[in-house]
């Protein structure tokens, strides 16, 4: 089994225990080590796969932001959902309509960086569906069994006691709603920041804003969202 725990917070490690020894893991081992032998370039990095686990403890976790897989160009992906390494310039575009969004709504300008480690050491776990993607070919590694495990991650969230958001961007993180006890959780749905959709309901949605509205009515510290 590939060592995933020794690349987590042990916080994890109870609430995915029975995941990481299913079959299902193995063959996504299996098929990532063919990948790699064949030569092809696997992102992120396997020492930065798992970074939104090792970056934020399931206890403290007060948001989850939902993407799909890592980016598909080198030097961008390093675990954690819509997030880029410091010297990436220009930014993605999906992350370029994040820090508008982020500045219509709280005033808050992140225009400079695109580098969203430190809401993770907040407690906001940045979680992609797929933690790994072959390089250039987007999508490329779904459906390998990545969404096993990442399906466990949002329910152990689910399942803690303290209140948290889930900011679900775009119809394949809307799917994942089933996986959430909505009647103690946050759900903020909308369109994707994707060009392709940011203009038909992203826009204009006010998620940071509401997740720190919702976090302040539990009692729960608001998330600092300028970097």
């Amino acid at each position: 089994m590939m060592n995933i725990t020794s690349q987590m917070h042990p916080s994890w490690e109870p609430a995915l225990k029975q995941v990481l020894n299913q079959p299902a893991l193995l063959k996504l081992q299996a098929f990532l080590q063919a990948e790699q032998q064949a030569g092809k370039s696997i992102l992120p990095p396997e020492p930065l796969r798992f970074n939104a686990l090792a970056s934020t403890a399931l206890d403290q976790v007060r948001v989850v932001i939902l993407g799909q897989d890592p980016y598909p160009t080198a030097g961008h992906a390093h675990g954690l959902s819509f997030s880029v390494l410091p010297q990436v310039k220009p930014l993605p575009r999906s992350l370029n309509n994040i820090n508008r969004e982020l500045l219509s709504d709280l005033g808050v300008d992140n225009r400079h960086t695109g580098y969203l480690q430190p809401w993770a050491a907040q407690g906001v776990l940045l979680l992609n569906t797929v933690l790994s993607v072959e390089e250039g070919k987007a999508g490329s590694h779904q459906k390998k069994g990545w969404e096993m495990l990442t399906d466990a991650i949002i329910q152990a969230v689910s399942n803690q006691p303290q209140p948290t958001v889930f900011i679900l961007w775009g119809a394949q993180a809307q799917k994942k709603v089933s996986l959430i006890d909505t009647t103690r959780h946050q759900v903020i749905e909308s369109a994707h920041p994707s060009p392709l959709s940011a203009r038909r309901g992203f826009f204009g949605s006010r998620p940071f804003s509401r997740c720190n509205t919702f976090l302040a009515r539990q009692g729960r510290e608001a998330v600092d969202w300028q970097l």
